[in-house]
């Protein structure tokens, strides 16, 4: 019996103008250190042509959402603060898509599992903001779906470096495996 190469996508959770613009409403000091690990991952997966999802946030203008009971209203499609941060946009390619997402996963309520199944990917790579909220809901997500999970440590990080540390070691223990960025790129 064979076994077959894993088939990796690249999931970008949230590479928004919130999170990355000083002066946003999520921007914290420290936020940019992930951008060239971002950058490498980026290019890696698109010069390879591996399947790119960018899994961002995206509330409907005007109507009431659950999450807002914890947040303030926020990335409401149009808005400036959900646009994607520069050099971070899609491109026009098949295999890069779009998930919008209101929920921190970017797996809850989007077609992400269904999209990834069709294309046979078996092994996700989970990078952006925040480690300890987006990242980490999504990559449960990605384990309870079956998926292998990986995450590149420089390619991720949150303005609670404690609990983003902490998720990083939950993540290796039950979720997935934490890599430096270059095993990450050496998988797409």
């Amino acid at each position: 019996m064979t076994v077959s190469q894993p088939r990796t996508a690249l999931l970008l959770v949230d590479v928004i103008n919130s999170f990355y613009e000083p002066g946003q409403p999520n921007y914290y000091p420290g936020v940019e250190r992930t951008l060239p690990a971002l950058a490498r991952l980026r290019d890696t997966a698109r010069e390879r042509d591996a399947l790119l999802v960018h899994a961002v946030e995206r509330h409907y203008r005007g109507l009431e959402d659950f999450e807002f009971a914890k947040l303030p209203r926020h990335h409401q499609r149009g808005d400036h603060d959900a646009a994607f941060f520069p050099g971070f946009e899609p491109v026009d390619r098949a295999r890069e898509i779009v998930v919008p997402k209101r929920r921190y996963s970017g797996f809850y309520a989007t077609d992400l599992d269904l999209v990834l199944r069709e294309q046979g990917i078996t092994r996700v790579v989970v990078a952006g903001v925040k480690t300890n909220v987006c990242i980490r809901a999504t990559v449960q997500d990605a384990f309870a779906g079956g998926f292998d999970v990986v995450v590149p440590r420089e390619a991720t990080n949150s303005n609670r470096p404690h609990l983003a540390e902490a998720s990083l070691e939950d993540i290796e223990r039950y979720f997935g495996t934490v890599v430096p960025t270059a095993d990450a790129e050496a998988m797409l």
